[in-house]
């Protein structure tokens, strides 16, 4: 074999939560989207109420508050990471759920990002890229710290690996 154990890799529950936080930060997300959608039909209200305008209003504003209470919650339920020596394993989403298995023999790089709000709660995202078609497997909601230490990891990992990741 090309230097990857003998083990299997299969489709499994990854073993690590990602930070609590992330709760905060999608529900911020939540909260914003749902602002910029009901904001313009608040302005419209105050100058042209219209019974079917204030339905509107009131739908969006229940179904905001619902997805911004529910989502984020759910979401931190279902999401899981775990990189081991031969692959990055990923459970993401919270309606369409997705699994997914990178070996590490395909992983081409490994990058962090950090937005101004996962900044401001100390969170950052691993972005690992493969050759694959699926395309780059992104962990969401790390401490930043914990961030740090699997992107250096995965890349002393992934350097040690033989192969040209295609």
């Amino acid at each position: 074999m090309d230097g990857v154990s003998n083990e299997v890799l299969r489709l499994r529950a990854p073993r690590h939560q990602v930070s609590r936080k992330s709760i905060t930060l999608w529900t911020l997300h939540a909260l914003i989207g749902w602002a910029v959608l009901l904001a313009p039909q608040l302005v419209v209200l105050i100058f042209t109420a219209s019974s079917w305008q204030v339905t509107a209003a009131i739908a969006t504003l229940v179904l905001g508050t619902a997805h911004t209470l529910v989502m984020p919650r759910w979401r931190y339920r279902v999401h899981r990471w775990e990189a081991t020596p031969d692959a990055v394993y990923t459970l993401a989403g919270w309606l369409n759920q997705e699994w997914r298995i990178a070996p590490v023999s395909r992983i081409q790089t490994v990058d962090t990002k950090r937005g101004p709000l996962q900044q401001l709660l100390g969170l950052s995202t691993v972005t690992v890229t493969t050759a694959s078609a699926a395309g780059p497997v992104l962990i969401e909601g790390l401490d930043h710290d914990d961030a740090v230490r699997l992107a250096d990891e995965l890349t002393t990992t992934t350097q040690a690996t033989p192969g040209d990741a295609t």
